[in-house]
C-alpha cells in the first residue's frame, strides 16, 4: 500500500512538473511581413536592376570574347603562328576578364551580396526584434516561420502572430 501511494504521489509530481513547463510557440508568416514592407520592395527592386545591370556588363564581355573567336576562326588560315598566338591569347584573357567580372559581382562575396546584405539586413533586424518583442510580450518561447519548408502540416491560425509583428512595425 505504501508503495503504491508513493508511486502515485510521483506520477502526480511528474505530471504537475509537465504542465507546469508547457512551452507556448507562435508562428509568423515571414514572406507575408516581407510583402507588406513598403522597404523591403524597394529593397528588391533595387538589387533586381543592379543584378541586370551587372549581368548586362558580364554578357556584352562574353559576347566580344564569342566575336573575337568567331573571327579568329575565319582568319586562321591567313594568320602566322604569332598572330595565332597573339589572337588567341586575347581571345583567353577577354574571357577571364568577363569571368572575373562576373565573380567580382555575382561570386559568394560578391557586390551582389554585399549589396544584397547592406539594404536587407537593417529590415531584417527590425523585423527579428519585432518579433521578439511580441514574443517576450506574450509568453512565447519559440516563434516558427510557417512560410519556409519547415514541414508543418496544420497549425491554428490563432497562434499566427504575423500581423502582430507588422503592427509593431508600424504596418
Amino acid at each position: 500500500m505504501r508503495r503504491l501511494l508513493i508511486v502515485i504521489f510521483i506520477l502526480h509530481s511528474s505530471f504537475f512538473v509537465l504542465n507546469s513547463s508547457a512551452q507556448k510557440y507562435a508562428l509568423i508568416d515571414m514572406e507575408y511581413i516581407l510583402k507588406n514592407i513598403p522597404a523591403y520592395e524597394r529593397a528588391t527592386e533595387q538589387l533586381s536592376q543592379v543584378s541586370k545591370r551587372w549581368q548586362a556588363e558580364v554578357e556584352a564581355l562574353n559576347t566580344e570574347a564569342t566575336t573575337m573567336y568567331k573571327n579568329y576562326q575565319n582568319e586562321i588560315v591567313f594568320l602566322s603562328q604569332d598572330q595565332k598566338q597573339a589572337r588567341q591569347d586575347a581571345i583567353v584573357k577577354k574571357e577571364k576578364e568577363a569571368a572575373d567580372l562576373k565573380k567580382k559581382y555575382f561570386g559568394p562575396e560578391g557586390e551582389l551580396f554585399k549589396k544584397r546584405e547592406s539594404l536587407m539586413s537593417p529590415i531584417q533586424e527590425e523585423i527579428y526584434n519585432a518579433v521578439k518583442e511580441v514574443a517576450e510580450l506574450r509568453g512565447y518561447q519559440m516563434v516558427v516561420d510557417r512560410s519556409g519548408n519547415a514541414g508543418i502540416i496544420f497549425a491554428s491560425p490563432k497562434i499566427d502572430i504575423s500581423n502582430e509583428v507588422l503592427n509593431k512595425l508600424g504596418y
